[in-house]
């Protein structure tokens, strides 16, 4: 409810920019395109590894670089596509270039020796971290009584 009631004395200009006024996303970061192409990530902790699902549908496995440098493991993928048509009397030549880069930070409990597993299926990366043997334990729920 608003205290204030607004007079339109041109509600002809009101109309032609009610979407941009009206708009929450005006200065939203989504509004900028700059992430748009930042895919989602799942991370589940099992007994004796981590798993970290991107999604990431249209790539290929080539497109993928996985690295882990220390304790920060960084998913990248670049992909670029050209196409060319050369028709009677005309030509057309687009291009489309796409790329993305992520880093999770991982927790001491990862046993960088051993092999990480990473595969590409369905638009999905999955990528397998397993756990030093002293950490392979998933801590015990308690329930804190509240008084």
């Amino acid at each position: 409810m608003s205290l204030v009631k607004f007079n339109n004395r041109f509600p002809w200009i009101d109309s032609m920019f009610a979407d941009v006024w009206n708009n929450e996303r005006l200065f939203h970061d989504d509004f900028v395109i700059k992430n748009q192409l930042m895919p989602a990530i799942n991370i589940k902790e099992k007994k004796d590894s981590f798993e970290i699902e991107v999604a990431a549908p249209g790539l290929t496995k080539k497109d993928f670089e996985v690295r882990l440098e220390n304790d920060l493991l960084t998913i990248s993928a670049e992909k670029v596509s050209e196409k060319e048509e050369k028709e009677e009397g005309y030509s057309r030549k687009e291009f489309n270039f796409s790329s993305f880069s992520r880093s999770v930070t991982l927790p001491n409990s990862i046993d960088t020796d051993k092999k990480i597993e990473a595969h590409y299926e369905n638009g999905i990366l999955n990528i397998i971290i397993f756990k030093k043997e002293e950490y392979k334990v998933l801590p015990k729920s308690k329930v804190i009584e509240i008084t």
